[in-house]
């Protein structure tokens, strides 16, 4: 086949103007809130001046990434990182999986609406709130979790000031807040499965952990894996608006990440180059899971983004 002249590209490029029309809110969103910002990357390799602009500030280079990896909290912030997204991986990715197999299993429809949708809805609640209503339950004064452990004969803990408690408590939040929503995308691969399928298994006699270990899994395992390469990315990230809302000096230990310190670093301290550089050394970390875990998926599952 030959490649496709200048004049038919232009023809086909003309002729889906209903469909560029559509894409074009989009490609401007991402262009301002994406692209844009990237611009102030510039300020890693600057002493940066809010004031004087980067006309007016030092050019520094490589010095704020040094500051950073030789400072104090360059290892804490690497290890808490790692270990809130091991938390997320194991945990809360695999979540949405199982309570997507099992709303489809649900013979009751009702049930099974009322079990997607209480499931689903935590994820509109604002991040402030839901973080507010974590606090308020762990309250050690009149937090509904310690009411409960006094009944029992227990005594009253202010679990938001014990690092050990962290991340068990950041963790189960983020899980009711997120697994409803992101069951959804496998709910939709389950209902691309083949009926006649599952129709067949029950001929052969197949029971129900048969169907789902032989014919579910294998089914979205492709979707399973597109997710898992999809979130490496965003999983360094953390959430950390909520880790901001909800951890305290007492709790750095096990909850201070790399966008946390960040965002000390430019916010609260206005030292704006050590913090993105740090904004960055954490971009190149996602980049780098993201790339090996497409590789490892595309050796072990021949299925990959690219």
């Amino acid at each position: 086949m030959g490649i496709p002249s200048k004049r038919t590209l232009k023809k086909r490029f003309f002729g889906s103007w209903q469909l560029l029309i559509l894409l074009l809110p989009g490609l401007i969103w991402y262009l301002l809130f994406c692209y844009r910002p990237m611009i102030g990357l510039r300020m890693a390799f600057y002493d940066y001046n809010i004031f004087r602009g980067f006309e007016g500030s030092t050019f520094v280079g490589l010095d704020n990434f040094r500051t950073y990896v030789m400072g104090p909290d360059f290892a804490r912030t690497i290890k808490n990182t790692l270990m809130i997204a091991l938390w997320q991986m194991l945990i809360c990715f695999p979540a949405p999986i199982v309570l997507a197999i099992i709303v489809t299993e649900m013979r009751s429809n009702v049930l099974r609406k009322v079990v997607q949708t209480s499931t689903f809805l935590p994820y509109f609640i604002s991040t402030v709130v839901v973080c507010g209503m974590v606090v308020n339950f762990l309250s050690p004064s009149t937090g509904i979790i310690n009411k409960f452990i006094e009944l029992l004969g227990g005594e009253a803990t202010y679990f938001m000031v014990y690092p050990q408690y962290f991340r068990p408590i950041y963790t189960l939040m983020t899980l009711w807040q997120t697994a409803g929503f992101n069951a959804v995308v496998y709910i939709a691969a389950l209902m691309g499965i083949d009926p006649q399928l599952y129709e067949a298994a029950l001929v052969d006699g197949a029971g129900r952990w048969q169907r789902i270990w032989h014919i579910t899994l294998p089914g979205i395992i492709p979707t399973i894996v597109t997710m898992f390469i999809m979130n490496i990315g965003k999983i360094v990230k953390v959430g950390y608006e909520s880790i901001i809302l909800l951890y305290q000096p007492s709790t750095y230990s096990t909850a201070d990440v790399i966008s946390t310190y960040s965002f000390r670093m430019g916010i609260q301290n206005g030292d704006y180059g050590i913090a993105t550089a740090a904004g960055l050394f954490e971009a190149v970390i996602a980049l780098i899971l993201v790339i090996f875990a497409n590789k490892l998926s595309k050796h072990l599952t021949e299925t990959a983004l690219w």
